[in-house]
C-alpha cells in the first residue's frame, strides 16, 4: 500500500507508467503542486474546479502548497503559468491516512485563476454517478513512469485506462488492496495493459466522458495496475458544500 506522492528528497519525478507524452496545454484543468512540508519537497497532481478551488488527494497536504496552473514542463517558465499560492487546505474531515479512505481535499487559491486558453475548469460528475466497468478512462501527472528507475520527464505524460470491477481489488486480508471500500473508491487499470498512475501522480483527475470521475490514490508498491482511485462522485454533495460556505 503505497501513497502516489514522490517526495523530491529521494529522486526525481517521473512519469505515468506505459504513457506518452501530453499535447501542451490540452488538459487545462491540470494543476502541478509543489508541496513543502518541514524541509522536505514534494509534488502531486490536482485539478482546476471552480476559479479559486483546485480538487486533490487529501494525502497531498503539507505546511504549504504552491498551485501552478497553464503548465506543461515543469522546468520552464512557460508564459502561460499561473502560479498562486493555496490560502486554505480543507481535507475531507473523514480522511484515513492508513486505509486512505475518503482520500480527497479541496485547495482554496489565495486569488482567482484566469481562465484563459491554457487554464480552464473541468465538469464534476453528477452525484453518485457509477462508470460502467470497460470504461475507458484517460491520466495525466508528473509523476514515476518506473518502479525500477527515477527518469524523470519534466513534461505532463498520459495514459489511457480501464475501469475495472471492484473485484479486480480484492479485499484479502493481508492483501494490497484489503482496505479497498467500493462506494469510495474506484479500481482502475487493466493489470494485461501495464498502464497506471505511480508516485508523483497523486491528486491528479480520473477523467471519463469529460468529467473528473476519479483522483489518484493510492496502488502497489511497484506501480503495476489496477491503482485505486477516490470516487469523486460520492463526494458531490461533501464539494459542493465546502465551495459553497468559503465562498464570499
Amino acid at each position: 500500500l503505497v501513497p502516489l506522492l514522490v517526495l523530491w528528497v529521494r529522486c526525481q519525478p517521473g512519469e505515468i507508467i506505459g504513457g506518452w507524452e501530453a499535447t501542451p496545454h490540452s488538459r487545462p484543468y491540470m494543476a502541478y503542486l509543489e508541496i513543502q512540508d518541514g524541509v522536505s519537497t514534494s509534488l502531486c497532481g490536482g485539478f482546476l474546479v471552480s476559479e479559486n478551488f483546485v480538487l486533490t488527494a487529501a494525502h497531498c497536504n503539507g505546511n504549504k502548497i504552491i498551485v501552478v496552473l497553464g503548465v506543461h514542463d515543469i522546468t520552464k517558465q512557460e508564459q502561460s503559468q499561473q502560479v498562486i499560492p493555496v490560502r486554505c487546505q480543507y481535507p475531507h474531515q473523514d480522511y484515513d491516512k492508513k486505509s486512505h479512505n475518503n482520500d480527497i481535499m479541496l485547495l482554496e487559491l489565495e486569488r482567482k485563476a484566469r481562465l484563459n486558453g491554457y487554464v480552464g475548469l473541468i465538469p464534476l460528475p453528477v452525484a453518485h454517478q457509477r462508470m460502467h466497468p470497460g470504461t475507458v478512462c484517460s491520466i495525466a501527472g508528473w509523476g514515476w513512469t518506473s518502479a525500477h528507475n527515477n527518469l524523470s520527464s519534466d513534461t505532463l505524460r498520459e495514459a489511457d485506462v480501464e475501469v475495472m470491477q471492484d473485484a479486480a481489488c480484492p479485499r484479502n486480508p493481508g492483501g494490497i488492496y484489503r482496505n479497498y471500500n467500493p462506494s469510495t473508491m474506484m479500481c482502475v487499470g487493466d493489470p494485461e495493459k501495464g498502464k497506471s498512475s505511480f508516485k508523483g501522480d497523486s491528486g491528479g483527475p480520473l477523467v471519463c466522458q469529460q468529467t473528473a470521475q476519479g483522483i489518484v490514490s493510492w496502488g502497489s508498491k511497484v506501480g503495476t495496475p489496477p491503482a485505486v482511485y477516490t470516487r469523486v462522485s460520492t463526494f458531490i454533495p461533501w464539494i459542493r458544500k465546502t465551495m459553497r460556505m468559503l465562498q464570499p
